[in-house]
């Protein structure tokens, strides 16, 4: 028994050191001078083949059998995204069983290394942050390494993935939007591949395709196969470190950089999206809930007591999750004034309930 155990643990050790020698030959490489055409192309995804995504079959037999997927947090474990995982959390299992709902298992994929006081709470799979300095002040790359080390260790049953942030909000259960082989994405109006050509063609290079070939999407919300995943995330975290590490690419897409490096790599990999606006809503700039599954409270919401907004200006009233970002929020924030729109009314709303319905809230 003391053997095997310490067969295993070998063996786990290994493999990490493995991952992480991969990364770090991977943040060292020029993705420049590897792509000056197709056979070197080919050698720098040697591992991770580009592979076409082979149409779903549109007249199986299990047309009415639900399409399960699992939805995927990242988060580190500070306050700030550990308060916004418990309000998630909280949502999404309100709507898991309802009618229309594919919404299948969760996971907060934490990228701090070591577990935290909410494992019994919430779903969670421990991974590795990236080692020290190479995300270079910018923790959003932990992400994409992240969810490469989650889909090559965990058990995953469903067939497909929802990738999910912390400050999203789901106010109605989600079925499973995409179809004949094609991801389902959120479309962001400042992801602009055309724009960017130029330097995205280190990354993508002629021979690829059209530069409309990449999706003007970031990794999340997204919906797509398993499958199509564990192929797009090496990819996807690769060409993340490259960006990061190309002064042109870095200073281009700034704080959006690894929604420009997954949208690269699932064009590398020929995984298109259905792109769906009505995915989610981000208040203050979507005034009503509408169609939309999700509410993402990436801006701040800030009013006069006449209800008109003050963006840019601190309000009367006001909710920004930045408000809050090494303390909790309180229970029972107050409402908006009279005149602010269904979007943020509801957003508050539904944080009150959270914060008022999960135990031991703040502590």
């Amino acid at each position: 028994m003391g053997w095997g155990k310490m067969f295993f643990t070998v063996v786990i050790t290994f493999s990490a050191a493995l991952i992480t020698y991969n990364i770090l030959i991977s943040a060292n490489a020029s993705f420049k001078q590897e792509f000056p055409g197709p056979s070197s192309a080919k050698r720098l995804f040697s591992q991770d083949p580009i592979i076409k995504m082979p149409l779903e079959r549109s007249n199986n037999n299990n047309n009415n059998k639900k399409r399960l997927f699992h939805t995927a947090v990242t988060s580190s474990d500070s306050v700030y995204n550990t308060w916004q995982c418990r309000i998630m959390y909280y949502w999404f299992k309100k709507f898991k069983d309802e009618p229309n709902s594919e919404m299948g298992g969760f996971t907060r994929i934490l990228h701090s290394g070591k577990s935290d006081r909410f494992m019994d709470e919430i779903p969670t799979f421990v991974a590795q942050p990236l080692p020290s300095g190479m995300d270079q002040g910018y923790i959003v790359l932990n992400r994409p390494w992240a969810f490469v080390q989650w889909l090559q260790q965990a058990q995953i049953e469903e067939d497909y993935i929802l990738m999910s942030e912390p400050d999203h909000v789901i106010v109605k259960p989600i079925p499973n939007l995409s179809k004949d082989g094609l991801g389902a994405a959120f479309p962001f109006f400042y992801i602009e591949p055309k724009k960017y050509e130029s330097v995205l063609r280190k990354f993508f290079p002629q021979q690829n395709g059209p530069i409309t070939d990449i999706d003007p999407i970031g990794n999340s919300p997204v919906i797509v196969s398993k499958e199509a995943l564990k192929k797009i995330a090496p990819t996807w975290m690769n060409v993340s470190l490259a960006m990061k590490k190309d002064p042109e690419a870095d200073k281009a897409f700034g704080w959006v950089l690894e929604m420009y490096a997954y949208a690269v790599a699932s064009a590398l990999h020929n995984v298109g999206n259905v792109l769906h606006k009505e995915f989610m809503i981000q208040p203050p700039w979507d005034t009503e809930i509408g169609k939309a599954f999700i509410i993402h409270y990436t801006y701040g919401c800030d009013y006069d007591m006449k209800g008109k907004m003050t963006y840019g200006k601190i309000g009367e009233w006001r909710f920004d999750k930045r408000s809050y970002d090494n303390t909790w929020p309180p229970k029972n924030l107050s409402l908006p004034p009279p005149g602010v729109p269904e979007s943020v009314v509801t957003l508050v709303k539904m944080v009150n309930e959270a914060t008022a319905n999960i135990p031991n809230w703040g502590s």
